[in-house]
């Protein structure tokens, strides 16, 4: 069977995530070490041990996950269970920082470097607009198209556009929060399921983000940058991309663009995908596939018993 390998976002973080991991292998041990070295800070401990608000802040939140997500994916590659160089492997892909683990398990971003970047990337994107000033919110019964129409009819003087086309009928909106609070009021005079703000302290990928780009773009320009060992479906592209130099490019659009995941699904199963295995916390990517297209098999691996089923 013809799989992708798919690693999540912010917003599947919990205290303990990946800590059966940590203490039954060696080699997931070794990653969360490697990750405390590179940040200069006992983020393990947080990890496993810490309180639900300060995991939640966008610079613990990135690296955590990514940490997570990689180590669950080394082990699985050291017991032979998953690996880039199998044929039955066609992609790789992340939801938002997610892309960021996809990376680094497919070798195109050195572990160290990679935890470096996501606490940038997750204090830039804090930093980047006061807290009070954007908001998100999940419009629930709607296709894209029909969102993005009402996010541009709610923008007015201010932004607010669709920043995440997660699945058939889940668009999230991003941007300012007058205009994001119109754009609610608009999809449930045109028939949304359900439309709610989301718990988030900025107001991601959307173009008041363009601070954390500029600043993403200099982290960027110094760390290198291999050819991933399969091809990534990049976010803002829903296509393929393996150049060092254009992922670096979509890294920093990425901030700003949209998540582009339910077109991302789309485009894997059209090119041969037949089964997509969420690696590292929680379930929402499996999840999302069941959405998009029932076809596609979809599993979660986040802990050892996971990873003995496989």
């Amino acid at each position: 069977m013809k799989k992708a390998i798919v690693f999540p976002g912010q917003g599947s973080q919990y205290i303990g995530m990946g800590k059966d991991v940590y203490d039954a292998f060696p080699t997931a041990k070794a990653v969360f070490q490697e990750v405390d070295d590179a940040l200069g800070k006992k983020l393990s401990d947080l990890i496993f041990n810490g309180e639900t608000d300060e995991l939640n802040l966008t610079e613990n939140t990135q690296p955590a996950l990514m940490a997570v997500s990689v180590a669950i994916w080394r082990v699985l590659h050291e017991q032979g269970k998953l690996d880039f160089e199998s044929d039955d492997i066609l992609y790789t892909a992340g939801h938002s920082l997610g892309e960021y683990s996809a990376l680094t398990a497919a070798g195109a971003l050195k572990l160290s470097d990679t935890a470096r970047l996501l606490q940038i990337r997750g204090s830039s994107m804090q930093q980047a607009v006061p807290v009070g000033v954007g908001a998100m919110a999940a419009i629930l019964g709607l296709d894209f198209d029909d969102v993005e129409a009402i996010a541009k009819e709610a923008s007015g003087e201010e932004v607010c556009t669709a920043a995440n086309d997660n699945a058939n009928g889940q668009v999230v909106v991003s941007g300012h929060k007058g205009a994001v609070e119109a754009a609610i009021a608009l999809a449930s005079e045109r028939g949304a399921r359900k439309s709610v703000l989301l718990p988030v302290s900025a107001p991601f990928h959307c173009p008041l983000m363009q601070p954390a780009a500029d600043r993403m773009a200099e982290a960027l320009a110094d760390v290198e940058i291999s050819a991933p060992a399969v091809p990534l479906i990049a976010n803002v592209k829903a296509g393929e991309v393996t150049d060092p130099d254009e992922i670096r490019k979509l890294l920093v659009e990425q901030v700003t663009g949209s998540v582009r995941w339910r077109e991302s699904v789309i485009y894997m199963k059209d090119h041969g995908v037949e089964e997509i295995i969420e690696v590292g916390a929680g379930k929402v990517l499996a999840g999302l596939t069941r959405r998009i297209d029932r076809e596609i098999q979809a599993k979660a691996i986040q802990t050892v018993d996971d990873i003995a089923a496989l």
